[in-house]
């Protein structure tokens, strides 16, 4: 099997993912979201961090109005380019709290929302670029989540969501990369 660099393995699966037709994508994104509703470490979760989705991923809207709806904390990311880390935001409102941040991300709006921390933070939903079914990821280049993850003060279960085209054999690791705990997937759930 040949062996790619991480920058090419993720703009070579980004194009497959690309390729899924929007209305596929949406009907996956709702099959996967339940999957993902039916997951102990989220639906107890006090405290949950997500993102806002865009482009061809799997789309987290629903996810996230379901944290507000049943009462928990929804904590969103807003990227530092100058540091290349995230901030943490509390959100409580998805139609006024957010803006268009980095790379057009919505993410929170300061002004509007309280900052979080992450120790409270009981799951987070981790995007992702390339994935493997060992739990592997390969971001999407910035190393931004994996800054958040090394942090000593989380405690937080990681869960990723990936469609079936989106997974490889294994995703190229260093040391300090670090598998999600739950991989939700069409072809299954891997933890």
């Amino acid at each position: 099997m040949k062996t790619y660099r991480k920058s090419e393995l993720r703009q070579m699966v980004l194009a497959r993912r690309d390729t899924i037709p929007p209305i596929w994508r949406q009907t996956r994104s709702q099959a996967l979201t339940r999957q993902v509703q039916a997951l102990p470490e989220f639906a107890t979760a006090g405290t949950v961090m997500a993102y806002m989705s865009m482009g061809s991923e799997f789309d987290t809207s629903t996810l996230v109005d379901a944290v507000l709806a049943r009462g928990a904390r929804l904590v969103l990311p807003r990227v530092d380019r100058a540091s290349k880390t995230l901030a943490l935001y509390q959100v409580e409102d998805l139609q006024d709290s957010l803006q268009a941040g980095v790379w057009g991300i919505r993410e929170p709006d300061p002004r509007r929302c309280r900052e979080a921390v992450l120790a409270e933070v009981d799951c987070i939903l981790m995007p992702g670029a390339v994935f493997d079914r060992e739990r592997h990821r390969l971001g999407y280049g910035g190393g931004f989540y994996d800054k958040l993850l090394a942090r000593p003060e989380r405690r937080a279960a990681t869960i990723a969501v990936a469609f079936v085209e989106q997974l490889v054999p294994a995703v190229p690791v260093e040391a300090h990369d670090m598998p999600v705990d739950i991989l939700v997937s069409d072809d299954g759930l891997y933890r």
